[in-house]
């Protein structure tokens, strides 16, 4: 009775084995697109950006940054404020990101000569953002819920295992008409992201140069995104970062926009 309940055991235990192996390496496109998302940055945020524009001819533009940011719950706010060079001096941009499903981000930029707030609108999304290859859209958070996510396959970039996925939206006239990102499988930063246009031709591509734990969270520092078809780069650094620092709610507002810092 002993031996037959030990060899039952041993079966049961075999047959059991290759399930839960293989219910630890399935995972879903969506699930991961839903990690990155998800993935925990503290409360709130500020730090000094340098954006570094680089034409196809190799010349330079700096524009200094600072930024702040804070997770609201429902909503993430994000706030900039161009220090410097002196042509875009006071201008400020922000952009509120919400957690429902198929609610765009609210944006709005001010721009000093004008002395007004001036709200993107949806139509004003797919243009690039202060002469860089970011859009206005490239500066919210898509909602995972707003694409289809295919796994592609599991491969190795810059000696990080990353999960490869496919994102196809599911609105017709949306300015991208898929994008295919490398994804660390550990920390669920996307390294490595392809952008395609509307005619499934590549755009450009956006590459993390560097990352790093800082208070237990995984920040990207440096970025850069590339236009292949501009031939035109954008480089953002982020310095100086402090996490989790108790910012106000009122430095969220149109008001401080105008006020500058």
């Amino acid at each position: 009775m002993k031996f037959r309940k030990i060899i039952l055991s041993l079966i049961i235990a075999l047959l059991s084995y290759p399930l839960a192996t293989f219910a630890q390496v399935e995972i879903s496109g969506f699930d991961i697109i839903q990690n990155v998302y998800n993935r925990p940055t503290g409360d709130d945020q500020k730090g000094k950006l340098t954006m570094t524009l680089i034409n196809s001819r190799g010349d330079q533009r700096i524009r200094e940054i600072k930024q702040y940011l804070k997770d609201f719950g429902y909503v993430e706010k994000k706030i900039m404020f161009f220090i410097s060079p002196a042509d875009v001096r006071n201008t400020s941009f922000m952009n509120w990101s919400y957690d429902e499903e198929g609610r765009d981000d609210d944006q709005w930029i001010y721009l000093p000569a004008l002395k007004r707030v001036k709200r993107i609108s949806s139509d004003s999304k797919s243009d690039y953002f202060m002469g860089s290859d970011f859009t206005y859209d490239d500066l919210g958070d898509r909602h995972p819920l707003e694409d289809k996510h295919i796994l592609l396959r599991q491969e190795k970039l810059d000696d990080e295992d990353c999960y490869v996925v496919e994102s196809i939206p599911k609105e017709e006239d949306y300015m991208y008409s898929r994008t295919v990102t490398w994804i660390i499988k550990d920390k669920w930063i996307g390294l490595k992201k392809e952008f395609y246009d509307e005619d499934g031709e590549h755009l450009k591509t956006l590459s993390v140069q560097n990352y790093k734990k800082i208070e237990d969270y995984w920040i990207i520092t440096n970025s850069q995104m590339y236009n292949v078809q501009k031939e035109h780069t954008t480089n953002m650094i982020l310095e100086n970062l402090e996490i989790d620092t108790g910012l106000s709610d009122t430095w969220f507002t149109e008001r401080m926009m105008k006020r500058g810092i």
